[in-house]
């Protein structure tokens, strides 16, 4: 039997929809205090509404807006235990046609967001004694490659020379810094890519079925628990065996 959240004061950059609002949905449904951020006002106050969790309105390539992120959590939620490093946004363009702003834009959420919403709640990570950070990172990029996705799939890899080494810098405050992999995972990006595309990637997972947000929502859980406390500057990946096989037949 893992501790209860119970109580635990959890962030989760991100969290208005999509594998960040299964997060915040499992913290939630196990007793924490949530607050989620997000850059669209309407939709982050329907999520919130729904999850019984607090709203920011935050874009966490801006670094003030991180810093307002952890002021407006001390306040509301009354510390920070648990960042979940989730915001990230996937525009598809392949290497030839990839423009600098659109470069600029991924690896301005997904690697500087990382790390300024990071550096923000550091010091109430520390005061909390016990406190996690789950960053959402994607088996595109660390493990597999997929056309389109060339600055994508470098942001993702980004995060994770991120937190090994942030793993050994906040060792000595008890923080552990952890990572979850998703495969293809049923949420609106991924409808947006259309039904073809979706029939793809299921025939290409040998559970034969998407995952679920509340999949990669379970595994943040765990890296969060009491008896993960020793685990850091790992990875874990929920993909339904998606990087297995090592071509179409193996899969069957």
């Amino acid at each position: 039997m893992f501790t209860s959240m119970a109580g635990r004061a959890v962030v989760v950059t991100g969290g208005s929809r999509g594998i960040g609002k299964g997060i915040a949905a499992v913290f939630a449904r196990s007793g924490a205090r949530v607050l989620i951020t997000g850059r669209d006002e309407a939709q982050g106050a329907l999520a919130a509404a729904e999850l019984g969790a607090e709203f920011l309105r935050a874009d966490v390539s801006s670094k003030r807006d991180c810093e307002q992120m952890a002021v407006t959590a001390a306040e509301r939620l009354g510390g920070i235990d648990v960042l979940c490093a989730n915001a990230g946004i996937f525009p598809g363009a392949v290497l030839d046609e990839l423009t600098e702003d659109i470069l600029t834009e991924v690896l301005d959420v997904n690697v500087k967001g990382t790390f300024f919403a990071v550096q923000a709640c550091l010091p109430a990570l520390r005061a909390s004694g016990r406190g996690r950070i789950v960053v959402t990172s994607s088996i595109t990029g660390p493990i597999t490659g997929f056309p389109g996705w060339t600055h994508y799939g470098a942001s993702k890899a980004a995060q994770l020379g991120f937190l090994r080494t942030a793993a050994i810098e906040l060792a000595a405050s008890g923080i552990t810094v952890n990572a979850v992999l998703p495969g293809n995972i049923r949420t609106e990006g991924l409808a947006s890519m259309g039904a073809e595309y979706e029939q793809q990637m299921t025939a290409a997972i040998p559970m034969r079925k998407l995952g679920t947000v509340e999949d990669i929502g379970y595994a943040a859980l765990f890296f969060a628990t009491d008896e993960a406390a020793y685990i850091t500057g790992q990875t874990i990946v929920v993909d339904g065996g998606q990087v297995l096989p090592e071509s179409p037949e193996a899969v069957g």
